[in-house]
């Protein structure tokens, strides 16, 4: 079985005041959470912890060792050429509350 929230696996943050942004998922915490960077020289999403029912996965994946250093994960997003993929921002549509 294949995880989507797999180490190394591009995502994009779809709640928070980094919404639309990318990142790239450097732990599995547990079944609810990971740790994630953009890095934030890149993307402007900085480390730390998110609930995987903020993220919207792609089918982008780079090589990673898990917790990856930030200058680690830019490494890895040049050998894989996805700089400026990652740079691009994603049109965000807020969802519907439920009355």
């Amino acid at each position: 079985m294949v995880m989507i929230e797999e180490l190394g696996r591009i995502a994009v943050k779809v709640a928070g005041r980094e919404a639309s942004r990318k990142c790239v998922i450097v732990d599995v915490i547990d079944k609810n959470f990971v740790l994630v960077t953009g890095p934030r020289s890149l993307t402007g999403v900085r480390r730390r912890r998110v609930n995987i029912a903020h993220l919207a996965f792609t089918p982008y994946k780079v090589e990673i060792s898990k917790g990856a250093s930030d200058e680690e994960v830019l490494k890895a997003l040049e050998k894989a050429k996805l700089i400026e993929y990652m740079r691009k921002r994603v049109e965000v549509k807020p969802t519907a509350l439920p009355s």
